[in-house]
């Protein structure tokens, strides 16, 4: 048995290779839009969701600008099918102050998520019912890939 060096014993599949038509070679496939490079970049991480909550909510709600502008076409039906209640703080008035938690981002399901804290008790009489720091919560959505970034989705906790 005589023994060859490895690149000779390649360099006949490689020529086969090379002489086979270009239509016996597989097409290839289209980039999948989840996973093509830069695909990951033109999602919103958690720290940018976390800003644009902030951003969102202030320290006392949405102004109309971002109520027309910056919620899903779901959230502006649900409204208005809602006129006695706010469906973006899950409420019936302004809290007196709104804290962001942390934000979850879940690639797979193309979300991202935080829990928005309203704060109330504005009057004398809410803090002596209900103390001097009564709170709420509920669970705003961002979708990822939202181009501008917007609110997709409220949960209220009650």
């Amino acid at each position: 048995m005589k023994l060859m060096p490895y690149s000779l014993g390649v360099l006949p599949l490689t020529l086969l290779a090379l002489l086979a038509p270009p239509s016996a070679a597989a097409p290839a496939a289209p980039a999948d839009p989840v996973t093509a490079p830069g695909a990951a970049s033109q999602r919103h991480s958690a720290a940018e969701i976390s800003r644009f909550l902030a951003a969102f909510y202030g320290d006392h709600g949405p102004t109309p600008y971002d109520r027309e502008h910056r919620v899903s076409q779901v959230l502006k039906e649900r409204q208005g099918a809602s006129p006695g209640a706010d469906v973006l703080l899950c409420a019936q008035n302004e809290p007196r102050a709104i804290g962001i938690g942390p934000v979850t981002v879940a690639p797979s399901a193309g979300v991202g998520w935080a829990t928005v804290t309203t704060h109330w008790g504005a009057d004398a009489e809410a803090e002596a019912a209900a103390g001097p720091d009564a709170t709420d919560t509920f669970t705003a959505y961002v979708r990822l890939d939202s181009r501008p970034i917007r609110l997709d989705d409220v949960i209220c906790a009650g």
